[in-house]
């Protein structure tokens, strides 16, 4: 009565229609963006967020091409992890999309991104023949607008800078991004359409009614919006959708070995920006990342997931959430993503 489930022969049998309901309003709201505004941009990170944002990009906009698998193909994981296929039928790593997006790709690269982001990020990209934009954070330490009181410092909190820079640079009216309410509590205020004032700024009190699927998009010269089409997603419905639908991802989402140093409750990566310090013990441990960022401020939690499948099935379980679980600059105040995003933050 008690015997253990096979999680591979349950997720396939697994109610989907909620899914299905929240592809279809994230698509509605990638349709309104581009019929509302004229220089939209969609962010991507690289992240499992923007990397499902992508796809449901693809699924608006472009045209999908069946492609039958080879016979004898195997079912195993992508080696960037898309996860065991065990979608709809006619759904997997055989279809492709053709097309292009009616809106380029933006990144902004602190240049303490983790390389294996940034390769999967280009490598994406060229995949897809899709125009990349990417701020470069350097570039504005060189311009003197970003000042770092020491090298190793944090640059999370600073891409904010160069992210109003790139879009003042290129007026962009719109930034489509890969957000969810259930991330954080100052995302659980934001809106679908977040206006943001002259100066990039997000003011929580003045947000405008979301009543019927009616948005107000009308701007000023100078202002913009960000647009958030997963909004009402989470965690595990990102992943559910990921192994539904075969999505490519950096492997540093699934179970790896890595040294890491244990920190305030954190599991910090050991990289060039991050060493240890004093009396600190450098350990491997199996790890995956529930989110990536900058390396300073990313730390991964311990897990053996190893495909999409083990990660939604381990995500059932979790009761903080991937911001609070991984991300020590959020750790620095209740108030501390609120007060970035009110200065231009993602």
């Amino acid at each position: 009565m008690n015997a253990p489930v096979n999680l591979e022969q349950l997720l396939p049998l697994a109610d989907h229609r909620h899914l299905d309901h929240l592809e279809e309003e994230a698509i509605f709201i990638l349709r309104e963006v581009a019929a509302a505004f004229e220089r939209p941009a969609l962010l991507f990170s690289g992240g499992k967020d923007s990397c499902v944002v992508l796809r449901l990009a693809e699924k608006a906009f472009k045209q999908r091409m069946n492609i039958a698998p080879q016979v004898g193909a195997s079912a195993a994981r992508p080696p960037e992890g898309g996860g065991p296929s065990w979608g709809r039928p006619g759904e997997g790593p055989g279809n492709e999309f053709k097309g292009k997006l009616p809106f380029p790709l933006v990144h902004v690269d602190t240049g303490h991104n983790f390389p294996e982001v940034i390769e999967f990020r280009d490598r994406r990209v060229a995949e897809m023949d899709e125009r990349l934009v990417v701020g470069h954070l350097e570039d504005s330490i060189r311009k003197g607008t970003i000042r770092l009181s020491h090298p190793l410092e944090s640059r999370n909190g600073h891409q904010t800078v160069t992210l109003l820079e790139t879009i003042e640079e290129h007026r962009f009216d719109v930034l489509i991004g890969g957000a969810r309410r259930d991330e954080e509590k100052a995302r659980a205020k934001e809106r679908i359409f977040s206006h943001r004032d002259s100066f990039g700024q997000w003011q929580p009190k003045e947000q405008r009614p979301e009543l019927w699927n009616l948005f107000n998009t009308r701007i000023r010269p100078g202002e913009h919006f960000r647009a958030f089409p997963i909004s009402n997603w989470t965690e595990l419905d990102v992943w559910l959708y990921i192994a539904r639908e075969n999505i490519p991802l950096p492997s540093l989402y699934f179970a790896h070995d890595r040294q890491v140093i244990r920190r305030k409750g954190l599991l910090v990566p050991l990289t060039e920006v991050t060493p240890p310090e004093a009396g600190e013990t450098v350990e491997t441990a199996q790890v995956r990342f529930r989110t990536v960022g900058d390396m300073t401020c990313t730390c991964p939690v311990e897990s053996p997931a190893a495909s999409a499948a083990d990660i939604v099935a381990e995500t059932l379980t979790v009761t903080v959430s991937e911001r609070g679980a991984t991300r020590m600059d959020d750790r620095t105040s209740d108030a501390s993503m609120e007060r970035r995003k009110k200065e231009g933050y993602f």
